[in-house]
């Protein structure tokens, strides 16, 4: 995304939040005093989730709200809690990215009961009438974009997933690893991939060493680092001790990926041109460094600024009694209902771009990336 871009998203957000801040508050608040937001985030372990958190704080409270900020350290009980607590304070919406997406349907339809809005972040919130709306990113394609990085690392695709003409025939080692399981989002980032994957499976440009190709063999609980190292290390042990070697890794988390790089530095592996190609999700700055020293080669971008702005403005439009922009209708059935959501786009990152994407808009600076 261009830096003129972003600029013009944030401030396009940032006018639609100054109008609605300026505009008599919801449920009988005086002007300036829009009521209680209460802001569920899942963990603190994640640095995007603080991120997340922060953001919405920040919009929130610029356009005149109280807002009750709490993280669950990905603990469900303790998520529930919280959010019992943020209705009883009288909290007029929630906010809400959910441990486990199947679990607070009381909870929330308790609030819904209340006239508390509710608007699923970033992960949907299942199995419950009581989701008013849902932002989000365009999960599938960032599946997409995971496999067509891990392509364009072994030398088959464009960034954007055209074939490249005399690419290598392979075979290529892959492995997959997928998100929690319950994580809806975890099996749109897989079915993407598996869409551009598969085919290339199937002729054999591709070999699944392990096998392990379900995304109920392949996921990862939580989404722990540590839990796909181990995973990795298992598979090293048991399928590549013959002296072959993997060339590459789908990861669908930075946090992740930096668990697969352990184990394959662990097992020997040595950065450099041979080192597999592993994608990741998030840009965290972490793996933005893993990416600059050549273990990670790509990761998507999702600016949480744009989609804190974008659910801000969802949550305020609505308890004004506005409709909110929404652009997709379809996609995210939860089990009761489709759910009206907006979506962002992605983008991926290599390390020819961090300057273009991550630099240039403001998500990270030159000092942090390289100090």
């Amino acid at each position: 995304m261009k830096k003129r871009s972003v600029l013009a998203l944030v401030a396009s957000a940032a006018l639609a939040l100054g109008l609605v801040a300026c505009a008599p508050a919801a449920d009988g608040g005086s002007e300036g005093d829009g009521g209680l937001i209460g802001i569920a985030m899942p963990t603190r372990s994640s640095e995007r989730w603080i991120q997340d958190g922060d953001a919405l704080k920040a919009q929130f409270e610029e356009a005149g709200f109280e807002v009750d900020l709490q993280y669950a350290e990905d603990d469900i009980p303790t998520q529930v809690s919280q959010i019992e607590n943020m209705v009883t304070k009288g909290a007029v919406a929630l906010v809400v990215a959910a441990i486990d997406g199947t679990t607070l349907t009381t909870v929330l339809e308790e609030a819904a009961s209340q006239d508390v809005v509710v608007i699923a972040y970033d992960r949907l919130l299942r199995d419950t009438e009581a989701v008013s709306y849902y932002a989000t990113f365009d999960n599938f394609k960032v599946g997409q974009q995971q496999a067509w990085s891990v392509l364009n690392g072994l030398g088959l695709t464009e960034l954007d997933g055209t074939p490249i003409a005399d690419a290598p025939a392979g075979p290529f080692n892959i492995e997959l690893f997928a998100g929690s399981l319950d994580d809806n989002n975890a099996f749109f980032f897989f079915d993407g991939a598996w869409s551009v994957l598969e085919p290339l499976i199937e002729d054999g440009t591709l070999v699944v060493k392990s096998g392990q190709t379900d995304i109920e063999q392949v996921a990862t609980l939580r989404w722990d680092g540590e839990t796909a190292q181990s995973r990795m290390e298992d598979i090293l042990a048991s399928q590549y001790s013959d002296g072959s070697t993997v060339d590459a890794v789908l990861s669908p988390y930075d946090g992740i990926s930096r668990g697969i790089i352990s184990a394959l530095t662990d097992a020997g592996y040595t950065v450099g041109a041979d080192f597999p190609i592993i994608s990741g999700q998030d840009a965290e700055l972490d793996s933005v460094k893993a990416i600059i020293a050549g273990e990670q080669y790509a990761t998507i971008f999702k600016d949480t600024r744009l989609l804190a702005a974008k659910a801000a403005e969802i949550t305020i439009a609505a308890l004004s009694g506005e409709e909110p922009e929404i652009n997709d209708t379809e996609t995210y059935n939860n089990g009761v209902k489709v759910v009206p959501s907006y979506l962002l786009e992605p983008f991926i990152v290599v390390a020819d771009n961090i300057q273009e994407q991550l630099v240039d808009s403001g998500y990270w600076t030159d000092e942090e990336i390289n100090g």
